[in-house]
């Protein structure tokens, strides 16, 4: 019998009989503005389900590490149990929407070189920017973690242009 250890807005996880394993169950659940406008939309999960394991396995295939084992069914995947470095990372190469208006530059503008922006994952405080060194300063990572998620979140970008271009999507 599995327990859920956590809902978010979009996933529910499970435990499995391997304690170093988790099952991710993707939810029909849409939201935005950090969940202040909620939704739903039908089959949403198993979208998210299908489109996530598609691009874990290209990820691993180029020597990514992810925590994903397994898709296990629709809505379902079984994962490695992880600890969660509370920063997310995004990666831009082209100003659009508040990059664009918060610099004061054209919609479309092609970035010199990928920038890559830290995010501290709180929705109280509604996800605010944040540089390697609040995430060192504050406990949230390591140098050395801070470091890794640059180096990889550029390696991703390179993989993730390379693969869309390929297929005249960008």
């Amino acid at each position: 019998m599995s327990t859920m250890l956590y809902e978010g807005k979009a996933k529910k996880i499970f435990t499995t009989e391997n304690p170093n394993e988790i099952v991710v169950y993707y939810k029909d659940d849409a939201t935005a503005l950090n969940g202040l406008k909620k939704g739903t939309i039908i089959d949403k999960g198993i979208m998210n389900n299908t489109i996530t394991t598609f691009f874990f396995e290209l990820l691993a295939e180029k020597g990514i590490p992810q925590h994903q084992i397994k898709k296990l069914s629709d809505r379902e995947a079984l994962c490695k149990k992880v600890t969660i470095v509370p920063i997310e990372v995004v990666t831009r190469n082209i100003a659009a929407g508040s990059l664009a208006k918060k610099m004061g530059v054209e919609e479309g503008l092609v970035l010199a070189r990928p920038l890559v922006e830290f995010y501290y994952k709180s929705d109280a405080l509604d996800d605010p920017m944040i540089n390697a060194d609040y995430g060192v300063s504050f406990g949230f990572a390591t140098d050395e973690q801070a470091a890794k998620l640059k180096e990889y979140a550029l390696k991703i970008n390179d993989i993730l242009k390379e693969f869309l271009l390929s297929r005249n999507i960008i």
